[in-house]
C-alpha cells in the first residue's frame, strides 16, 4: 500500500475533510502540483480549480476559488477562500462565482482577466 499523509480543506464556512491521502492535485497559483508523502516544505497560493485527494475509499474532489496550500512531508492543510465539494456544484454556483469574479474591485486588470479566466476555465472542466 502507499505511504499516506494527512489531508486537511477547510474553508471559512466548514471543515470539508481531514482524512490519510496518498496523494493531493493542488490547483496551484503558479501551476498544478501533486503533494505526496515526503513533499519538501512548500507553501503556495491556488488559483480557481479542483483539488482532488486520493483516499483509500477514493477520490475526493473540490471546487476552490483561491486560497493557501501548506505542504510538509506528513501533510497538507489547505485554507481556501471558498470549496465545494464537486458532487455539490451545479450551474448556479458557478453563476454566482463568475458575477463575484467581475464584480471584485481588482486595480490590476491583467489580474482581474485572468481570474475570469480562471473562473471559466473552472466551469467548462466541471462541465456547468
Amino acid at each position: 500500500m502507499a505511504s499516506t499523509l494527512q489531508f486537511d480543506l477547510v474553508s471559512p464556512e466548514r471543515r470539508l475533510a481531514s482524512v490519510a491521502a496518498t496523494e493531493v492535485q493542488i490547483p496551484g497559483a503558479d501551476g498544478d502540483l501533486t503533494a505526496m508523502e515526503g513533499h519538501a516544505p512548500t507553501i503556495t497560493t491556488l488559483r480557481p480549480g479542483i483539488l482532488r485527494a486520493f483516499c483509500a475509499d477514493g477520490t475526493k474532489s473540490y471546487v476552490v476559488t483561491g486560497g493557501f496550500a501548506e505542504i510538509t512531508a506528513a501533510g497538507i492543510s489547505i485554507l481556501a477562500e471558498r470549496a465545494v465539494p464537486l458532487e455539490e456544484v451545479n450551474a448556479a454556483l458557478f453563476d454566482s462565482l463568475a458575477a463575484e469574479a467581475r464584480e471584485a474591485v481588482i486595480e490590476d486588470k491583467d489580474t482581474a482577466d485572468k481570474l475570469v479566466a480562471d473562473m471559466a476555465a473552472l466551469r467548462a472542466t466541471t462541465g456547468f
